[in-house]
């Protein structure tokens, strides 16, 4: 019923369009898929579009119909995936103020109006606490050089106060500063062990879609890729004690301590507890100082 002017065939696979010599260099059994003039088809892909849609647009009947499912189901196996599935169909990711979600904030302080302002305090609350441990380390500071150390503390406690602690990498609606992390929709994903490219299970997480999610987010870790205490804290001190004169490049540890630069956010079975075995670059640990010349 197609018309022949414009009507092509391609495989199902990946949408690549045939030509007559292609068409009959092909093994017996090949999907193909044949497309009227305008139509497109860019393999499994637009299958999986087609589904998706259709899935979401009957989300509340699939709903309804795997709680059906459930009553009457005895194996445990199956009563695991209806169970999560009608969870996952359950989210209400869109949705940011509590009055739009409220079990998504039960047990948290009234305090707390939307979601992203509960996730960037959660952000800035690990930020402070790195901050607490660069500020404690201080006792184990040569007695010479502890001015000098405390007087980079302030310089770095003043430049996290002015980024707000960071709190934006968790805010879903500061899409250009959390992009490495995350998307708009407020997907975050493991970035895996710190030796590896990327995490072999594929963890991910959206804590913007439930509470029990929310609450499990809060186990992910955020893994100091050259660590923090064992490497660029102690590294600091040593900065300090042996400067002889010249400037101890204070941003560079900044970047190590609290920005994306040197952070990874892991899954709690992801972030290994054992020596990374890294250490800081020793070339960026001081500053060059600026010449000045006299004219005579």
């Amino acid at each position: 019923q197609l018309p022949l002017a414009g009507s092509r065939l391609c495989l199902y696979e990946d949408g690549t369009e045939l030509t007559e010599s292609y068409f009959r260099a092909l093994p017996p059994q090949t999907e193909l898929v044949l497309l009227g003039p305008g139509e497109s088809w860019r393999g499994c892909a637009s299958d999986i579009e087609r589904l998706l849609a259709a899935f979401c647009s009957q989300q509340g009947a699939v709903v309804e119909a795997a709680r059906r499912l459930l009553t009457d189901e005895r194996a445990p196996h199956r009563q695991k995936l209806l169970a999560d599935l009608i969870h996952n169909l359950s989210e209400n990711i869109l949705a940011e103020d509590k009055e739009d979600d409220k079990k998504w904030f039960e047990g948290l302080e009234s305090r707390f109006k939307n979601k992203s302002s509960y996730l960037r305090h959660s952000c800035e609350s690990r930020m402070r606490g790195y901050m607490r441990e660069v500020s404690g380390f201080i006792s184990n500071v040569h007695p010479a050089a502890q001015d000098t150390y405390r007087g980079i503390i302030d310089l770095m406690a003043d430049k996290l106060k002015s980024v707000k602690y960071n709190g934006c990498y968790f805010d879903r609606r500061e899409e250009e500063e959390a992009a490495r992390l995350c998307t708009a929709e407020g997907w975050f994903s493991c970035q895996g062990p710190f030796d590896r490219d990327d995490c072999p299970c594929k963890h991910s997480i959206n804590p913007y879609s439930n509470r029990e999610s929310r609450i499990l987010f809060s186990t992910w870790n955020l893994d100091h890729i050259i660590e923090k205490k064992r490497a660029v804290v102690p590294e600091l001190a040593e900065a300090v004690k042996t400067r002889d004169g010249r400037e101890v490049n204070w941003e560079y540890f900044y970047q190590l301590l609290f920005t994306l630069d040197n952070l990874k956010l892991v899954h709690i079975a992801c972030h290994k507890k054992t020596n990374h075995n890294l250490s800081c670059d020793k070339t960026r640990i001081y500053r060059k100082r600026k010449q000045t010349h006299e004219i005579s």
